[in-house]
């Protein structure tokens, strides 16, 4: 096909939406399904932990919100994901790298993606959690292997 038709458009278009949908959603549910099973033995439910997510929007009354704020935390927790899997797909067009080489950028994008939460995102929100070394080191790993392999193993995986 060549580049310049519409159906090229429209194929490609279809290709980089099903990657990023993907990708994003893969990430979602490893990432959530993770913080779940961290958080479980600590006495967490998942209900208060997207409560925590929805915090970052709402502040502390979102503890209050019941199944709403639950749902809403869930949301937002799924719009960071797609969000993170675009980020990264939109760079992939740009650093050949990052296709080429899947496992080496989906550790390091786990990584950006750990630092822009945690040192950006999180100060910036209404949710202030305390952070110690060994959480940490939880969340660099589960950022590394439910955030950035996913999102970059499926879209490598799209782009051959």
């Amino acid at each position: 096909m060549n580049p310049s038709t519409p159906a090229y458009a429209l194929t490609n278009n279809s290709r980089a939406f099903a990657a990023i949908i993907s990708a994003g959603l893969l990430c979602g549910v490893m990432d959530i399904t993770a913080a779940f099973i961290t958080w479980w033995p600590k006495g967490v439910k998942p209900s208060r932990l997207l409560q925590g997510v929805a915090s970052g929007w709402l502040g502390p009354e979102s503890f209050n919100g019941g199944m709403a704020t639950a749902a809403l935390g869930l949301a937002f927790h799924f719009l960071i994901a797609f969000t993170a899997a675009f980020v990264f797909y939109l760079a992939s067009r740009h650093l050949a790298f990052m296709i080429q080489q899947p496992v080496v950028s989906g550790v390091l994008y786990g990584i950006m993606v750990y630092l822009v939460m945690y040192w950006l995102v999180m100060p910036l929100s209404n949710f202030h959690g305390t952070k110690t070394v060994t959480s940490s080191i939880v969340a660099i790993i589960t950022h590394i292997i439910c955030v950035g392999l996913p999102i970059s193993l499926v879209i490598h995986r799209f782009s051959r």
